[in-house]
């Protein structure tokens, strides 16, 4: 939507009055921070003396791009600054906007900028922006470079794999976090006290394990826990004395189900797989069960866990339990087979295994330095003794002097089986690799 003279311009009211088109505007569009002490969360962005609260109070903020998870105060933090600002704001969002609409804004900016036309600076809030093909952002670039705009773009994915590299290097990019129980909490307190543009008007009281609730359900989602709140307190009927009182039984009618922030494209596959496997290599199979359980809930292909559950096996137990590395590729086989739910039982198993198994990532190190050494080290070649006796090989000498280990005692003989020989496996003395440490120190104490 373009919003001239303020975003809420039309007389939004709290409790669900329409605003002039006769929408009712959700508490979570219409509750809005008045102050920056109403602002809940994102201390490192807007603690006292932080950079973005000083452009904001200041009214010099420049082009900038918000991202981080739903609900975690972008939306919020862009009206809060167009609340503040002298600026004429535009809010669009990047999936509905066309390019030719877009080009009007830019074209009403460069009028403003070039003083051809009678109105204060522009402000854009350009919802989704990471909807923009790399056509429509490069019709943003000369305006957001010229500053005939100030462009606040919000995302909740990375905007450096998104947006384009010139655009992005003209914005100051700033990451939201998820909001914690206790932020969510406040601004629930805050909107059902606020007569303004909150749930005040409507005399709600919340019991006792209320507002706790629904934040923790929210999973660090203001919008969600806003929204469930006015829909609590819209369904509530007023008691004797006016008040809605919400009750635990409500709040969770409300709320329904806990939402789960997970999306397989973006950044939180990455940073919840690899929360999985730095849980197992750290050797907590409760953490490691706990991502495993939200993948797997999300909708994550079990296979996919399961390939990196074989990897850790071998990677990070290693040898000190080779045993981790069939389990591991057992279950594998498993969750092939049976699909989910059923797999979700082999996978757990594995993981669990793999968590509490002894560590030892020193064959995963061997064989890296041996890769290096090849690329960086001297040049050897087989020496005759092991090359291939077959064919012509034994008239060329191969194999010549070669010494069966089996022939001698232990079942093991000392020659040379690398020219200039290195050591690039170094057992530790974790589990059964303890072992082999032990066996390897006799052995190469032989050469």
């Amino acid at each position: 939507m373009t919003n001239q003279g303020g975003l809420f311009a039309n007389g939004a009211q709290s409790g669900g009055q329409p605003d002039g088109a006769g929408r009712d505007i959700p508490l979570s569009a219409r509750f809005v921070p008045e102050s920056f002490e109403d602002y809940s969360g994102q201390e490192a962005l807007l603690g006292e003396g932080k950079m973005l609260r000083r452009f904001v109070e200041a009214d010099r903020l420049r082009s900038a791009v918000f991202f981080g998870p739903p609900g975690s105060g972008k939306t919020a933090l862009a009206r809060f600054i167009a609340s503040k600002t002298k600026a004429t704001v535009h809010e669009i969002n990047a999936a509905a906007t066309g390019t030719a609409e877009l080009k009007e804004i830019l074209k009403q900016a460069k009028m403003t900028a070039d003083g051809f036309a009678a109105q204060s600076r522009i402000l854009v809030i350009l919802d989704e922006i990471h909807h923009f093909n790399r056509s429509q952002q490069d019709i943003l670039l000369p305006s957001v470079e010229r500053g005939d705009i100030i462009l606040i773009g919000l995302t909740t994915e990375n905007p450096f794999f998104y947006i384009n590299n010139a655009l992005i290097s003209r914005f100051g990019v700033f990451e939201f976090q998820p909001l914690s129980t206790e932020n969510l909490m406040a601004i629930a307190g805050r909107a059902v006290a606020n007569k303004n543009t909150g749930l005040g008007a409507f005399g709600v009281e919340l019991q006792p394990e209320v507002a706790s609730h629904l934040a923790t359900q929210s999973a660090g989602d203001a919008r969600k826990m806003l929204n469930s709140l006015e829909l609590a307190a819209l369904t509530t009927k007023p008691d004797k004395n006016g008040k809605r009182v919400i009750t635990l039984a409500v709040a969770e009618e409300s709320i329904q189900k806990r939402s789960i922030r997970y999306d397989r494209s973006s950044d939180d596959h990455y940073d919840h797989i690899s929360a999985f496997i730095k849980s197992m290599r750290g050797s907590d199979p409760d953490a490691a069960l706990y991502w495993l359980a939200k993948m797997l809930t999300a909708g994550e292909d079990p296979r996919f866990i399961a390939r990196r559950v074989f990897i850790c096996a071998s990677e990070d137990v290693g040898n000190a339990d080779p045993v981790a590395l069939m389990v591991a590729q057992s279950a594998f086989n498993a969750a092939e087979v049976l699909g989910m739910p059923e797999a979700r039982i082999p996978l757990a198993q594995a993981v669990t295994y793999v968590a509490c198994a002894p560590k030892s990532n020193a064959a995963y190190l061997g064989v890296e330095k041996a890769i290096e050494e090849v690329k960086t080290g001297p040049a050897r070649e087989v020496p005759l003794h092991l090359r291939d006796a077959n064919m012509d090989g034994k008239a060329r000498g191969h194999g010549k002097g070669y010494k069966y280990p089996h022939d001698f005692p232990g079942h093991h003989v000392a020659q040379e089986y690398m020219p200039d020989h290195k050591i690039f496996y170094e057992p530790t003395a974790e589990g059964r690799e303890a072992a082999i440490a032990e066996r390897l120190k006799k052995l190469r104490g032989k050469k």
